[in-house]
């Protein structure tokens, strides 16, 4: 796949973010509140305007807090969306949704609800002999590191733009699916895009067999996304990036330019 399509994956769901406006509470303002129904909202409460909150930079601030959260959210969509089709390509699965893992589990009240993996290298599934081998050599090499054995059916992936929280609850959860994974047959990775992650956390998930590729420069397979993607997928998703950087750029700065005001 092109330059162009790859970039229109990954470039499509930020462009959401640009429309962001903060509800102030109001679950009923699917779109968000415009600056006129700010005005009227904090214009009429009493409190709010004696100490001077009905104004427009308050109503920037929210966009602006609010915003940035969306943007963050719909980078992450479109590695997630850039990462799966670059895996659908290269591996030239007959069917796309080789490129995806779910699975169920039962909820506290007894439902049964659907987890889902961003992406997934299917051993079987895949026709490009030489990305399979690839595939089969960097999996012994990770597993050897973690001192784990090499699953049989692949490699599932949960795909994040960055990883900058520290929320336990969070990690349980990460943990929690990729026991899950080994269980069915999986070696599961976390791909980072971004290079800031708490070394903390990078240790947590190692020592609980949960893999983690970062966005780092480093040339290693086994520690950074773009050397993984360049060196085993077959495809140079650093250089894409930068090949395509001031075309993001200029969304991005749009984007944030947008949020940053109240209009």
């Amino acid at each position: 796949m092109s330059d162009k399509n790859y970039l229109n994956i990954f470039i499509e769901p930020i462009l959401k973010s640009k429309d962001y406006r903060p509800k102030f509470g109001d679950s009923s303002k699917k779109e968000g509140v415009t600056l006129a129904e700010f005005y009227e909202l904090y214009g009429s409460d009493p409190f709010y305007s004696w100490i001077g909150l009905d104004t427009d930079l308050m109503y920037a601030a929210h966009r602006a807090a609010g915003g940035m959260t969306s943007l963050y959210r719909q980078i992450g969509i479109g590695c997630e969306s850039l990462f799966r089709q670059i895996i659908i390509d290269l591996t030239q699965y007959s069917k796309p949704e080789f490129a995806v893992w779910s699975y169920k589990t039962k909820t506290q009240s007894g439902r049964t609800k659907t987890l889902k993996l961003d992406a997934r290298l299917e051993l079987g599934a895949i026709q490009n002999r030489q990305v399979s081998d690839r595939i089969t050599d960097w999996m012994n090499d990770y597993c050897q590191q973690i001192d784990a054995e090499v699953p049989t059916n692949g490699v599932v992936f949960e795909v994040r733009q960055g990883y900058k929280s520290k929320d336990s609850k969070r990690q349980n959860a990460d943990i929690d699916n990729a026991a899950v994974a080994w269980s069915k047959g999986y070696l599961p990775i976390f791909a980072i895009f971004s290079s800031q992650i708490d070394a903390d956390i990078v240790l947590r998930y190692r020592n609980n067999r949960s893999g983690i590729l970062i966005g780092s420069a480093a040339s290693d397979p086994t520690v950074s996304l773009y050397a993984f993607c360049e060196q085993v997928i077959g495809y140079d998703l650093a250089g894409f990036f930068g090949r395509n950087s001031s075309q993001i750029q200029k969304h991005v700065h749009e984007i944030i330019q947008t949020l940053l005001s109240a209009e």
